[in-house]
């Protein structure tokens, strides 16, 4: 309806001019004595045909409109084709759509290539960095000393910030190389644990960790770097005290700490990205980028990560690892 009352506003001063003529001319007749109905015959049909055009003009517009609206729930970059209407001023219209479609696709085609150089070149860094990182790993490991142990977990810390830069470029690309599969959690939890036993050692921490004997539907290296980002959290932020994992029931992975805590103002936007909260700011040992990067993996991983924390008590870190089983390979 809104759009047949705008359709009668845009013909309202057409009309009026027409009959405007045809009342100059039935006034000219009748100056000159003429007989009426030598006007009113050809106006009635001329009312008819411009009545029918009007109507098809109508139906042209409601189409018109109908593909226009649909138009407005496509991306700007798939747009490659615009309704024509035949006027000149609404075929500029349409060529500068289309010429701001066809740059939009180009540059997000130059946005994705220089993504992709990003990428590779990143992606070649890190597997040249880890080389030299391999020889000095293997170097210190043949002596036992306490300057060995502080080098080789300053080197620990060093391979898991190389690794969070290419976990980042990979999610913020296009492509995924998820494999579902049913793990064993204590494989994963082992696993994990044993990278930072040097740390455990050094900070004087407890661990407090039973084997939950438990099968969970994910991606085993995703999964991975999840529970060694919280547990790298959790050593660098308890100074003494204890880390514990375990299950919660169903099937929810938890790992709390003794450590410093969170804030309460800080606690709701701890997974956002950049953001490090008082605490991390004033140590200088956040980044803002690990737990964005937990969030990030756990929602496509289809598992839920949530925190709960109480300053100067510690945190707790909940993975809810519970899928339904529709990837499994």
């Amino acid at each position: 309806m809104k759009l047949f009352w705008s359709y009668i506003k845009s013909i309202i001063g057409g009309v009026g001019i027409f009959f405007a003529f045809f009342a100059l001319l039935a006034f000219s007749f009748a100056l000159y004595g003429l007989p009426l109905n030598a006007v009113i015959y050809p106006v009635v049909l001329c009312i008819i045909l411009g009545v029918l055009y009007l109507i098809y003009r109508f139906y042209a517009t409601l189409k018109r409109h109908k593909a226009i609206n649909e138009l407005k729930n496509t991306a700007a970059e798939l747009i490659d084709f615009v309704p024509r209407s035949g006027s000149f001023p609404d075929e500029d219209y349409c060529e500068i759509i289309g010429d701001l479609a066809k740059q939009k696709r180009k540059a997000l085609e130059d946005s994705r290539e220089e993504t992709s150089r990003q990428m590779d070149y990143f992606t070649l860094w890190v597997h040249q960095i880890k080389t030299p990182i391999a020889s000095m790993r293997l170097r210190l490991q043949r002596e036992d000393s306490e300057l060995s142990r502080t080098l080789l977990s300053e080197l620990g810390r060093i391979e898991r910030y190389v690794e969070m830069v290419l976990t980042y470029l990979r999610l913020e690309g296009s492509g995924s190389d998820y494999i579902f599969k049913e793990y064993d959690l204590d494989s994963i939890i082992g696993d994990a644990v044993k990278k930072f036993a040097g740390d455990f050692i050094m900070r004087k921490l407890k661990l407090n960790y039973e084997p939950v004997e438990k099968k969970v539907l994910t991606d085993e290296k995703w999964l991975s770097f999840v529970i060694e980002q919280v547990l790298s959290n959790a050593i660098k932020y308890t100074e003494h005290g204890e880390i514990s994992i375990y299950v919660e029931e169903p099937l929810t992975l938890c790992i709390e700490d003794t450590g410093m805590g969170i804030s309460p103002e800080d606690l709701p936007r701890i997974f956002e990205r950049n953001y490090t909260g008082v605490r991390g700011r004033a140590d200088k040992k956040a980044s803002g980028l690990g737990l964005y990067l937990c969030s990030r993996i756990c929602k496509n991983l289809n598992h839920e990560i949530s925190a709960e924390s109480e300053v100067g008590r510690g945190t707790k870190i909940k993975i809810c690892l519970e899928t339904k089983k529709t990837f499994i390979e």
